[in-house]
């Protein structure tokens, strides 16, 4: 009987290759055994009330990764710190992607962090009443560099 490639390797080796083969694949797939694996995530806005879809798409992002058991950020700048005004969180809703009050108050009860651009937030007159009882922080470029670094993977709408 002519020896084949593989005969010739398993000649070739022995049995420490066939010992080695099984007591590295073990006799399960590992991730049958293994927890699902979790990422953080940093969700960057930037687009604000005048487009409703693509703001409130990066929530509707941001509260799937939360329920999917990810660890969530979300940092607000430009345009887009006009979302946490009452008024704007109440009656926005993108096309196709729910109510955004609805997405933000999932982000928060589920342990996401808001981050607003202090910058941002001054210069189009966010003023800390219409703040009030949100679980936001302000922060600058610096914060959101060392956020991008800190987290697996980062959105941008």
């Amino acid at each position: 009987m002519p020896r084949t490639p593989r005969s010739r390797a398993a000649a070739a080796f022995g049995l420490p290759l066939v010992l080695l083969i099984v007591a590295v694949s073990g006799d399960r797939p590992a991730h049958a055994t293994e927890a699902p694996m979790t990422n953080a995530i940093l969700v960057h806005v930037t687009h604000g009330p005048e487009h409703p879809t693509r703001a409130a798409l990066a929530f509707a992002v941001a509260h799937a990764a939360l329920e999917q058991g990810h660890t969530v950020s979300l940092f607000l700048a430009g345009d887009a710190v006009q979302l946490m005004r009452d008024g704007v969180l109440d009656n926005l809703a993108g096309l196709g992607t729910g109510n955004l009050r609805e997405l933000y108050d999932g982000i928060v009860e589920r342990g996401g962090r808001v981050y607003l651009s202090g910058g941002s937030s001054k210069a189009r007159g966010l003023t800390a009443e219409e703040l009030a009882g949100k679980p936001v922080e302000m922060a600058g470029p610096a914060r959101l560099v060392e956020l991008s670094l800190e987290h697996d993977r980062m959105f941008t709408y």
